[in-house]
C-alpha cells in the first residue's frame, strides 16, 4: 500500500521560509514522478512544483520559480519543497503526490514532457493528506 506523508506546515510571516517533506513508501520501483500542489479556499488546486525520482528532471509553476525548490533524499524516500520569500498568496494546503507510471529507459525530454502534463492536469495516482500552510502580512 502507498503511502505519502506531508509534514512541515505551518505559520511564517511575509518574506520567511519553510520546508516541505513527504515520506514516501510502498513503492517497488525507485523511479517515480513526484509532484507538489497546493490549494486555497475557493481557488483550484494548482501543481506548483514536481521532479522525477529516476533522474533530475523538475517542473515549476511560474508562480513559484525562483522561490521554491523541490529536492529529494534517496536514502529517506522524501521529497522536499523549500519554499523561501513567502507571500500572503502562498496560503494554502498543499499536497504531495506520486507516480510509478512506466518510464524505465525514457529519455529525459519524454520525461519532462510527461511531468509537466502530469502536474498541470493533476494527473497522480497517490496523494498525501495535506499540510496547511499560512503566510501573515
Amino acid at each position: 500500500q502507498v503511502q505519502l506523508v506531508e509534514s512541515g506546515g505551518g505559520s511564517v510571516q511575509v518574506g520567511g521560509s519553510l520546508r516541505l517533506s513527504c515520506s514516501v513508501s510502498g513503492y517497488t520501483d525507485s523511479n517515480y514522478y513526484m509532484g507538489w500542489f497546493r490549494q486555497a479556499p475557493g481557488k483550484e488546486r494548482e501543481g506548483i512544483a514536481g521532479l522525477y525520482r529516476g533522474g533530475t528532471t523538475t517542473y515549476y509553476a511560474d508562480s513559484v520559480k525562483g522561490r521554491f525548490t523541490v529536492s529529494q533524499d534517496n536514502t529517506k524516500n522524501t521529497v522536499y519543497l523549500q519554499m523561501n520569500n513567502l507571500k500572503p498568496e502562498d496560503t494554502a494546503t498543499y499536497y504531495c503526490a506520486a507516480d510509478d507510471r512506466y518510464s524505465l529507459g525514457y529519455a529525459a525530454q519524454y520525461i519532462a514532457v510527461e511531468l509537466e502534463a502530469m502536474m498541470k492536469k493533476g494527473d497522480f495516482a497517490d496523494w498525501g493528506q495535506g499540510t496547511q500552510v499560512i503566510v501573515e502580512s
